[in-house]
């Protein structure tokens, strides 16, 4: 017999809904008629204004940082828009979880992918992230492309020439953007930014 899913609540509400129980009380009860072990709950009250220090969901951060460690097996959630807020970070999160292994649930959505249905909308959520880089990618090629055609040179000098390659390492490492940008004294913006733009370097070379 196969051990219990081992799952990772996640909750989110703003600080003008203080209360995250209705949420919680539902997954919770979901998760005891499947049989699931709860690993942890990750609550996070983010605010719905439109700047980056209340923005901030350290929980979410924690969440993402334990998947890369393995401590759990499937995320359960009450809906797409309680995890997170763009589908750009919707995708790019199930994408990770796809290729970790990690199963998830979108409680009131319907979506599972521990089931075989489930399993496809894992599927759909890869196209469209190889769909994006893929964009990138061509984007990039093109404009180097034209630069090099009009005799510009390319690219500006940078700071730090082994940043890439470091904060690379601590990515898989586990450590969150948020962490990253702490030791190198960037923004998760900037380290965001840093990431995508080594990605996209191996891809168009």
């Amino acid at each position: 017999m196969s051990p219990p899913l081992r799952v990772a609540i996640y909750a989110r509400v703003s600080t003008s809904d203080q209360n995250p129980e209705a949420q919680l009380i539902a997954l919770r009860d979901f998760a005891a008629r499947r049989g699931f072990v709860i690993h942890r709950e990750y609550v996070d009250r983010v605010s719905g204004e439109i700047t980056r220090r209340r923005r901030r969901a350290p929980e979410f951060e924690r969440l993402m940082a334990d998947a890369r460690c393995r401590h759990f097996d499937c995320v359960l959630v009450w809906k797409y828009d309680r995890f997170t807020r763009s589908l750009g970070a919707l995708i790019t999160a199930l994408a990770e979880f796809n290729a970790l292994g990690i199963d998830f649930i979108s409680h009131t959505q319907s979506i599972d992918t521990t089931t075989a249905m489930g399993r496809l909308f894992f599927h759909v959520i890869g196209s469209f992230a190889e769909f994006e880089r893929e964009i990138i990618v061509e984007r990039v090629r093109a404009g180097l492309a034209n630069a090099r055609a009009k005799g510009k040179r390319l690219g500006r000098p940078v700071a730090d020439p082994s940043a890439g390659a470091r904060i690379a390492a601590l990515r898989r490492d586990g450590l969150s953007l948020r962490q990253i940008a702490a030791r190198e004294g960037l923004s998760p913006s900037g380290v965001r930014k840093i990431l995508k733009r080594a990605e996209v370097a191996a891809e168009v070379s």
